[in-house]
């Protein structure tokens, strides 16, 4: 990979139209990234300190939350290195690592939102089998199977886009290093880079995107022919939280890869609320919308505070 480029590192230029704002955004990142790692480490702890969440539906739960904290750990620390006023230089090789981990981590994450898409359609479509269907070994399948995709996708990205010739300049107008923001940069033709990248991020989120809506159709299907008005409830809740973190985190993507002419304010925007903000809210929306993830947070506390007193 070194052989094809004269260039040793890049310049991250940061947000764009942010000058002057840099001592505020890294205050704003710095509160948002850590509550991010402190709510997800709870909503981990919650699942794997309590017998009775552990079900296939709290396995996925609980690899989500290790996701959401490492997906923003790809780009956050960076990001307020630079804020607070260090160098904004990332080596060539920091540059590939980081295009590769951030794509790695965001598509297996995708596809265990729709893992547990599926695991709701079991739960609530076929609840007297759900424990025949997924067994300790189908879910580890499966989720075995999203690392592979996640490690095939980011692998092909990231050599697609490294096999180009980077001969300067080196200012990348991004906070981190992604496609759009490093083909640009290219000294030679970046169409076949630019048709891969689009048609294999913008192929895999709809894909995901589309077992995501089969699974949900067959459960609103389900929920609505129940006669039973707590039922429904009971249902809807079930699901709910993980349909809201689904729409936090396609929007983002698709937005993002399938517009035609890139916009740098837009996508610094969107690629904000996808990197940092929606595993944030993650970690609200399945600790306040989780009866069960609540009342096993309130018994790890309370073990802490007798732990404490004794």
């Amino acid at each position: 990979m070194r052989n094809h480029t004269s260039l040793d590192e890049f310049i991250l230029l940061g947000i764009p139209q942010t000058e002057g704002w840099e001592p505020v955004l890294f205050v704003i990142f710095s509160f948002i990234y850590l509550f991010t790692l402190l709510g997800n480490s709870l909503v981990f702890t919650a699942v794997i300190s309590s017998s009775t969440l552990h079900t296939p539906m709290y396995f996925f739960l609980g690899l989500l939350s290790t996701f959401d904290m490492l997906f923003p750990s790809v780009t956050c620390p960076k990001m307020l290195l630079y804020l607070s006023g260090q160098s904004q230089a990332i080596s060539y090789e920091g540059c590939a690592a980081q295009l590769f981990f951030y794509h790695f981590l965001g598509s297996t994450e995708g596809c265990l939102y729709s893992v547990m898409a599926y695991d709701c359609f079991v739960a609530i479509c076929h609840p007297l089998r759900y424990t025949l269907i997924m067994k300790p070994e189908v879910c580890v399948a499966l989720v075995m199977v999203a690392w592979l995709i996640g490690t095939l996708h980011a692998t092909t990205l990231t050599s697609f886009t490294f096999q180009l010739t980077y001969c300067g300049p080196s200012e990348l107008d991004h906070f981190f290093c992604d496609i759009p923001a490093v083909l640009p940069l290219a000294c030679n033709d970046i169409s076949l880079a630019q048709r891969v990248s689009s048609i294999n991020v913008g192929l895999l989120a709809l894909m995901l995107l589309f077992s995501v809506c089969v699974s949900y159709t067959h459960i609103g299907i389900v929920i609505l022919r129940m006669r039973s008005a707590e039922g429904r409830q009971k249902a809807f809740s079930t699901c709910s939280a993980h349909l809201t973190a689904i729409l936090c985190a396609y929007g983002p993507v698709i937005i993002i890869y399938l517009q035609r002419t890139p916009n740098p304010l837009l996508g610094a925007v969107v690629q904000i609320l996808n990197n940092i903000v929606s595993p944030m809210l993650n970690s609200l929306i399945y600790s306040l919308r989780n009866k069960e993830v609540k009342n096993s947070l309130k018994r790890v506390f309370q073990k802490i505070i007798l732990t404490v007193c004794e």
